[in-house]
């Protein structure tokens, strides 16, 4: 079949369709494929009008009255409707706070703590820069072992390495669900049942893999998990970051940064630290209000639309991508860097050939917008909510035209 003539098909047959044209997108724009979702969602127009009238009616409005007005209790009521749409998580177990490297150092940190005696972190070699370097840093704090796991960075982490890797002097184990090179989706279930078998705690990195891949975090067992808002789930830049932590773990997890806000009475303003009492007790600083506006908008969308048709969709997406870079990419010496079974695949396709980062220039003037990683991976990330299937197409087939013209 044409593969144009099949993108047509599948659009019109997908269920999520009329989604689209809850986006914004300016008449002028110059982006005819957009296929970085996996890096910045795009706005929705609902995002828009909440963000004005926000601004207009609560803050002018209300002023400083807001937060009695409730803007206090969102970071649990945000993390609670998260947790229901996206991470398959009870309420109580996630807070909306921060950023995903604060994040991360918190409950890095009160893992380590909760663990005394051990003194070993275990991780991988190709995990986010940040996820290393934020565990550099606390090893070199607190005087522990890091143990590196070397990951293929075409493939990704697997239940025998860390049952290698994890003994009794393993605190905790920190991972992506979704590798954010290669997109390879991890079995956290099974890794977790390993982890937890050696006596540590798991950590996951979850920021590829909310709102584009279902996510199990209780019936997986899971310990602790961090992730953004800026990608599937379409927070904008530089949005909150979310934070799990399981309900029978937090009595025993001490965060580091002792905020106001994470204050058992934060109003007296009394001497002592007293964290309160479940997840609030992750929260540090005043929470960044008007930034978490545009995730009201997009929880919405995200329950409407329902976490496993999004997943299905992004799975034909990628299967989409797979079929046009095997008939038109691979006879120009392109390669997937990445799994193609659907069960370890994220939402994401990571293709590989020398001199990609010669293209990008062209990619974006045409009106093309993937995203690249260094050596020579451009990843192809089509958010299933905002991406349709002749808008892949269109922009693989530029990638196809610029290959071709090259020398």
């Amino acid at each position: 079949m044409d593969l144009l003539v099949r993108a047509h098909e599948l659009d019109a047959a997908d269920p999520l369709a009329p989604l689209r044209d809850r986006f914004l997108a300016p008449d002028d724009s110059d982006v005819i494929s957009y296929l970085d979702g996996n890096s910045l969602g795009r706005p929705l127009r609902a995002t828009a009008e909440l963000l004005d009238t926000f601004v207009r009616d609560q803050w002018a409005g209300r002023l400083i009255r807001g937060w009695t007005d409730g803007w206090l209790d969102w970071p649990e009521q945000l993390g609670d409707r998260l947790a229901a749409a996206a991470l398959g998580a009870a309420p109580g177990q996630v807070v909306i706070a921060d950023s995903t490297t604060v994040l991360l150092y918190k409950l890095a940190r009160a893992a380590i703590t909760a663990r005394p005696g051990r003194g070993t972190i275990v991780l991988d070699t190709d995990n986010f820069p940040t996820d290393r370097y934020i565990l550099e840093g606390i090893a070199a704090e607190r005087g522990l072992t890091l143990h590196w796991i070397e990951t293929d960075p075409a493939a990704g982490i697997t239940p025998a390495q860390i049952a290698d890797a994890v003994d009794a002097d393993t605190a905790l184990v920190l991972l992506s669900h979704v590798a954010y090179r290669s997109g390879w989706l991890a079995d956290a279930a099974e890794i977790n049942r390993i982890a937890h078998a050696a006596g540590a705690l798991t950590l996951w990195d979850l920021s590829h893999s909310a709102g584009s891949v279902e996510v199990e975090l209780d019936a997986w067992d899971a310990d602790l998990a961090v992730g953004c808002t800026y990608k599937y789930l379409n927070g904008g830049p530089g949005a909150p970051a979310f934070a799990y932590a399981r309900s029978s773990l937090q009595p025993s997890l001490r965060q580091p940064i002792q905020g106001w806000m994470g204050h058992r009475a934060r109003f007296d303003m009394g001497p002592g630290y007293d964290p309160a009492p479940g997840i609030r007790a992750l929260l540090s600083g005043t929470p960044p209000i008007l930034a978490m506006v545009p995730l009201h908008a997009n929880l919405d969308l995200l329950s409407t639309a329902g976490i496993t048709a999004v997943r299905h969709k992004s799975l034909q997406l990628t299967d989409y991508v797979l079929d046009l870079a095997d008939a038109w990419l691979a006879p120009l010496g392109v390669t997937v860097a990445g799994p193609r079974d659907p069960a370890r695949r994220g939402g994401h396709v990571t293709l590989s050939k020398p001199g990609f980062a010669d293209l990008l220039d062209p990619l974006w003037t045409r009106g093309v917008i993937p995203d690249y990683r260094r050596p020579d991976g451009l990843r192809i990330g089509p958010a299933p909510l905002s991406t349709s299937f002749t808008e892949v197409h269109r922009g693989l087939s530029v990638l196809r035209d610029l290959l071709t013209q090259q020398p």
